[in-house]
């Protein structure tokens, strides 16, 4: 994302928090995030180093669960290009800037 985003100020990235449920300790992490809104924390949490316990009371991350589900996605991460198209799974900078276009 940092890589695009130094590439091509054009392209704005919006993050939603989608824990999976099999990290069990994905949820809070992510609701300490949003919490924070902190890019650090979720830069920590790719590293996998500890990430506090959330400090607000949150629906975001159960209102992100359901977008997703009713969106059909279930892989992380997602993206979302402007044209609508999912693309699910990793993609590395070149792939996605090609995938997003002009």
């Amino acid at each position: 994302m940092k890589k695009i985003i130094d590439e091509r100020k054009d392209i704005a990235f919006r993050i939603k928090m989608f824990p999976l449920n099999s990290h069990p300790e994905a949820f809070d992490k992510a609701k300490s995030i949003i919490c924070e809104k902190s890019l650090a924390l979720l830069d920590d949490a790719f590293e996998k180093k500890p990430i506090p316990k959330p400090k607000c009371e949150t629906s975001a991350v159960d209102e992100n669960i359901k977008l997703a589900q009713k969106l059909g996605i279930n892989s992380v991460p997602s993206i979302i290009l402007p044209n609508g198209r999912l693309i699910p799974g990793y993609k590395d900078a070149k792939t996605l800037i090609n995938l997003i276009g002009n």
